[in-house]
């Protein structure tokens, strides 16, 4: 199979050796992120706001704590963009809504805060969709600019893609950081919902918001989570299995479970065809492949999932009721249409259909426990394709959504290539199993990029 190859991308991880022996510093690390930021900004448009003076005074500070030889943290001298509808201090966070522009938080993020005390340098903050979920902004996509960088993570995605940061903060509620890492070439990583500390970002749902991370190496997403999760916690969870500066040991998967739903409709012959060959490279290496076809269990969870998925977003609109009906009111037409659909459509709910839709949400979650036995994760593609054209549009979210409905640990890894543009194969696991899932990721990764080397 052909796998795909970023050569643009940019690792911490990878420079980290030559850092520590003082070859290279977090200042040098960090120039070249910003030189590679003022060639493609113009096109690909990633940032919203850019913070080079507060970056490089960070990286210095980083520089004297190697030259020390007193790093903070495993991301000490790492440069990482951040979402904006993620709270940063000094500097606006703006949702990409008109009724917020100029806001300012005054205060970290609980997630930015655990990376700024690990040393972390916060280049800026990227493009979003509106509030996570209504009108697309002008990023468009590192290899093609005249497509989707998918959203809503947009800028983090592209950001990555295009090699200006090695890693930046994302979201996902539905598909936003795992469709365009897909789109965009990048590694996304949702961890188990509530691994990761989500207070100081603006809430859409309460029960499916998940921070996520996209990077251009596994190793650097691991790394942030990690710092994330041991640097603050999560109040009320655990913190992130197997954290740690590095990925757990990769694993050989003795046995996945391939899932289709209704997604696979929606493919192109060029993703069909990578993607079977994915699945056959996979039981040439000697991993056993579950499926519908061969396991009346997994065709029960994936009949269980399309139907589940169209309840998925009723949580979603149920659970914004707050705030947005407030901004509804009182910014009207500010507010974009999609966010007042989804508004109209929670005033329609009952609290029992509420209740009906969380009920049957841990029942699934349950099967997916119950067929998960004995295997290490699912794999399925993490978009229906590659970045589709035009801007308005960030993409299908159906191969998505059933992994944030039930808060399951997942990857996009940039593995397949279609059409001459990355798609990502997606992993999930069970709640509480990602450093298992990642040390799958790892082998994968490992795997295929030996191949293709």
């Amino acid at each position: 199979m052909k796998a795909w190859r970023n050569l643009d991308a940019v690792s911490f991880s990878h420079a980290l050796p030559d850092i520590l022996s003082g070859k290279r510093t977090p200042r040098e690390f960090l120039e070249r992120c910003l030189k590679v930021i003022a060639a493609r900004e113009k096109n690909v448009k990633a940032f919203v706001t850019l913070d080079a003076a507060g970056a490089r005074k960070a990286a210095d500070a980083a520089t004297r704590r190697f030259r020390a030889g007193k790093p903070l943290s495993p991301v000490d001298g790492m440069p990482v963009a951040i979402k904006d509808i993620i709270a940063t201090a000094g500097m606006p966070t703006q949702m990409n809504c008109p009724a917020f522009k100029g806001w300012q938080s005054g205060q970290d993020a609980a997630c930015v805060a655990a990376l700024r005390h690990g040393g972390a340098v916060i280049v800026g903050k990227t493009v979003t969709t509106e509030f996570a979920i209504g009108y697309s902004g002008p990023t468009t996509n590192p290899f093609d600019p005249a497509r989707t960088p998918g959203g809503s993570s947009s800028g983090s995605a592209a950001a990555v893609g295009a090699g200006m940061v090695p890693a930046a903060l994302g979201t996902q509620t539905q598909a936003s950081t795992l469709r365009p890492a897909s789109y965009c070439g990048a590694v996304g990583f949702k961890p188990t919902i509530g691994t990761l500390h989500t207070a100081g970002i603006h809430p859409l749902s309460a029960t499916c918001d998940h921070l996520g991370i996209l990077a251009g190496t596994l190793e650097d997403a691991w790394r942030v989570a990690s710092q994330i999760s041991l640097g603050i916690g999560s109040p009320g969870n655990p913190f992130l299995t197997g954290a740690s500066a590095e990925p757990p040991p990769a694993h050989k998967p003795r046995k996945l479970i391939r899932l289709y739903t209704r997604g696979w409709t929606e493919l192109d012959s060029d993703t069909e065809d990578a993607f079977d060959e994915f699945i056959a490279a996979l039981d040439a290496a000697g991993i056993m492949i579950a499926s519908r076809d061969n396991d009346p269990a997994v065709a029960r969870l994936e009949a269980e999932l399309d139907q589940g998925m169209d309840g998925a977003l009723a949580i979603v609109a149920y659970e914004m009721k707050w705030p947005y009906e407030d901004y509804i009111a009182r910014y009207g037409k500010a507010i974009g249409e999609r966010i007042h659909g989804l508004i109209e459509r929670a005033g329609r709910m009952t609290p029992p259909e509420y209740e009906g839709l969380l009920a049957n949400r841990r029942r699934v979650r349950h099967l997916v426990h119950e067929t998960a036995g004995g295997t290490d994760g699912y794999v399925t593609l993490a978009a229906s394709g590659p970045a589709i054209p035009g801007l308005d549009y960030t993409g299908s979210r159906t191969f998505l959504i059933c992994g944030s409905w039930l808060g399951l640990p997942a990857f996009s890894l940039p593995l397949l290539v279609a059409n001459g543009l990355p798609v990502g194969v997606q992993l999930l696991g069970e709640p509480g199993g990602d450093g298992k899932l990642c040390a799958v990721a790892h082998w994968m990764t490992g795997e295929f990029a030996d191949r293709n080397a």
